[in-house]
């Protein structure tokens, strides 16, 4: 029987998340881990895969989900979908809310103090609940985009790793989307009914990204292998694990 696009889009993903979990050795077994839960389509889909994992007899998983309200920005989170997405999935929701002050350090961006604030957070709620790991919902393309501004910005082969170790106390980031490529969450998103959380950031055009995104995708225009090349780089120079 012939699959359908929305059967081998699925299979698709789960393969490539699979994979991520099994070469970067992301799971252990009796692993409590902490997903960061913003509400957007990438952290819906880490949530979901995650959930579908944690079936699987082992490794023995417990998951739980934090979303992270700011309250000085003007991101509409519906709190109560995000609860129903998570319980329909059997993983409890966490919510809490915390803010900055961009006034009191001129030298970072909002869009850093926003991201250390709430990632802030993440390791206050992980520490509380004893969790091993926090896994985060970047995937390839986020990967490869990071990579590209840390050499044009500040002059450094380097990434968002895969897994990183933290070093100060016993606590693993994990990023199980790692091989999964955006085209296909924002597709699995569209089939799936995500609901899109009402994003009204003052700061999100003054950030790079965007443009770097920009550019990535004129690379794979040029060359569609760019990026399995580009990865297989950060491999051989060991970024991709710290």
């Amino acid at each position: 029987m012939q699959l359908t696009e929305a059967q081998l889009l699925e299979r698709r993903i789960w393969r490539h998340f699979s994979k991520g979990l099994t070469q970067y050795h992301l799971l252990d077994d009796d692993d409590h881990i902490l997903l960061g839960l913003s509400g957007g389509k990438d952290s819906l889909a880490l949530l979901d895969f995650m959930a579908r994992r944690a079936r699987i007899h082992r490794p023995k998983l417990t998951l739980t989900a934090l979303h992270v309200r700011m309250t000085n920005i003007a991101y509409e989170s519906d709190t109560a979908y995000l609860e129903d997405f998570a319980a329909a999935r059997g993983v409890r929701l966490i919510v809490r809310e915390t803010s900055f002050d961009p006034s009191t350090d001129t030298r970072k961006s909002p869009c850093f103090l926003c991201s250390w604030n709430r990632r802030k957070m993440l390791f206050t709620v992980a520490q509380e609940l004893s969790c091993h790991k926090i896994a985060l919902g970047h995937h390839q393309d986020d990967i490869l985009h990071t990579l590209l501004l840390n050499l044009s910005f500040q002059g450094q082969f380097g990434t968002m790793p895969v897994r990183l170790q933290m070093r100060k106390f016993p606590m693993t980031i994990i990023r199980p989307l790692c091989m999964v490529q955006e085209k296909d969450l924002a597709a699995w998103a569209e089939l799936q009914g995500y609901r899109k959380q009402k994003k009204l950031c003052p700061y999100e055009t003054d950030s790079h990204r965007s443009d770097i995104k920009q550019i990535f995708g004129q690379i794979e225009q040029l060359n569609p292998e760019a990026r399995y090349s580009m990865w297989n780089a950060m491999e051989q120079e060991g970024k991709l694990m710290e």
